[in-house]
């Protein structure tokens, strides 16, 4: 039990490092808070706010504190078994969603949910991954990709008979449809936009078949 105590604190140690902050900074001279409509220090607003590569650059540094956590806490404490990676991620997460030195305010976590549940479990977590890209994909709302993705994975592990993996990543749903709540509660109340991902790629390879000037391919016409 302390290790999986300890394995939650030193991942919120490195959950609370927002590389969208020090992206934010470098580019703006501004914190993440101040940048876009929402100021949220995740992929989504940088990207929004900055352009298609700090976006990326914000993705992959929240991918590598989650792996970097979870691979201290198994060299750390690996006579527990690799569940020990999981209470990690979920550490990471909660500091990545709650950093204390943002007074507790952060980001929502899909992106390192989905990081940690790929690493725990590839072919479980890429299908849980899937599944939730699908089901943004028909309903056109990226706030129930966040706690679709851990539920997908609950369901999965509760599957394979992996009980203790299953009531943990229950709890990343819960964490997760706490953050993204005003989102989907905005659904109901037709507040929230849709967001056709779909369309908006369709759109953006059609617009890279064109020439400079505007002019479209010739075989294309």
């Amino acid at each position: 039990m302390l290790s999986r105590i300890l394995s939650v604190l030193i991942g919120y140690g490195f959950g609370c490092f927002l590389m969208a902050e020090l992206i934010a900074r470098r580019y703006t001279g501004k914190s993440a808070s101040r940048l876009g409509e929402t100021g949220n220090p995740g992929m989504a607003n940088i990207m929004a706010s900055l352009g298609f590569w700090p976006g990326i650059a914000t993705l992959l540094g929240d991918m590598v504190k989650c792996l970097l956590a979870m691979t201290v806490c198994y060299l750390l404490f690996h006579k527990d078994g690799w569940i020990v990676t999981l209470y990690a991620g979920l550490g990471c997460t909660l500091g990545h969603d709650f950093p204390y030195w943002r007074r507790f305010r952060g980001g929502k976590g899909v992106a390192t949910s989905s990081t940690v549940i790929v690493i725990y479990s590839f072919l479980w977590g890429v299908l849980a991954n899937i599944a939730g890209m699908l089901v943004t994909f028909a309903t056109k709302y990226l706030c129930i990709a966040g706690p679709v993705i851990p539920l997908f994975f609950t369901v999965f592990m509760f599957i394979k008979g992996d009980v203790e993996a299953g009531i943990l990543s229950l709890v990343f749903t819960v964490l997760s449809l706490y953050c993204h709540a005003p989102s989907i509660l905005g659904i109901l109340s037709h507040r929230t936009s849709q967001t056709d991902v779909l369309g908006a790629l369709t759109k953006k390879n059609q617009r890279q078949r064109r020439r400079p000037g505007g002019r479209t391919n010739a075989r294309n016409r």
